[in-house]
């Protein structure tokens, strides 16, 4: 627990991850006090909206509803984390692309001023992982841990969204990240690097082939690289490692496809001394054995 005045956020927590993982947003809420940070509820939030169908649809209407969320943290005078990599790249972008495009602010904030809202651009996005790493520290994630996750082999799985594209993520290297290395490091556990950790969970891909075969190929290797669990920061791609797995399994008639998916914040909360039912992860349908001995109580 730190003693420094906490540093305060507004919370935008999508929808995905409330409406199907809530043990997720509950892991965000009992974990982030902790390391010194305020979350702020604020009433007005809606879906991001997606990055990929909805702006592919009507891209100034994505920008529109976009901007309406940031200017509910305008009015609150709050910088922003979402806890959704997807959310984090629609905010993002929206941030960057009205800054910089005058015309393009007017005619949004045109559409706003139907609902009385304006888009000022005041606001900052930032994923909660990079709150985390810059205004936490790796450091003091290591000083909340009170049962390190010693021995635990995680396989890190960042993402698309996360890192790319980089010059609006603008989160790490998007050819070598570490700042989930970092951060599972920091709970005394191992990070592993499989053969295939740079690879898309294929969750957006329309091919009728092509998703399936993309997260065989990673499932394959994060099996081989024996890893105890598969460590994620987006509900998207867990929905791919963790129902979509059994799916691969019994299509391909493989018992190794059998890693179980874990939010980073699941395992710090561990770390910190939370149960695996106060984590939520007796939700989850690839079930962790390898985890229950670090949660047989709280500390």
């Amino acid at each position: 627990m730190t003693d420094a005045e906490p540093k305060k956020f507004a919370f935008f927590p999508g929808c995905l991850i409330p409406v199907r993982y809530p043990q997720m947003e509950a892991a965000i809420r009992k974990t982030l006090p902790k390391l010194g940070v305020e979350i702020v509820d604020l009433p007005g939030f809606t879906c991001c909206p997606d990055p990929i169908y909805f702006k592919s649809y009507d891209k100034l209407a994505w920008l529109t509803v976009a901007a309406r969320n940031l200017a509910v943290a305008e009015e609150a005078g709050l910088n922003l984390f979402t806890i959704c990599s997807g959310c984090t790249a629609t905010l993002s972008e929206t941030y960057q692309q009205l800054n910089a495009n005058k015309n393009l602010k007017e005619e949004v904030n045109q559409r706003l001023a139907r609902v009385g809202k304006e888009y000022r651009g005041t606001s900052t996005v930032r994923h909660v992982a990079t709150v985390i790493r810059d205004e936490v520290g790796v450091e003091a994630v290591a000083a909340s841990v009170v049962r390190p996750l010693e021995d635990l082999r995680v396989a890190i799985h960042y993402g698309c969204h996360l890192l790319k594209p980089s010059h609006i993520m603008k989160v790490d290297d998007p050819d070598d990240p570490h700042i989930l290395d970092d951060l599972v490091a920091a709970l005394g556990a191992t990070p592993v690097r499989h053969d295939e950790w740079i690879l898309c969970c294929g969750k957006a891909c329309k091919h009728e082939e092509a998703p399936s075969e993309m997260m065989y190929e990673l499932l394959k290797s994060v099996a081989a690289a024996e890893a105890d669990v598969l460590g994620v920061v987006c509900p998207s791609c867990f929905t791919e490692f963790d129902l979509g797995q059994l799916r691969l399994a019994r299509q391909h008639d493989d018992e190794s496809l059998k890693t179980p998916a874990v939010y980073y914040f699941q395992l710090l909360g561990l770390a910190q001394g939370l149960t695996l039912e106060e984590v939520g992860l007796h939700r989850h349908k690839v079930k962790a054995p390898a985890l229950e001995k670090y949660a047989a109580a709280a500390v």
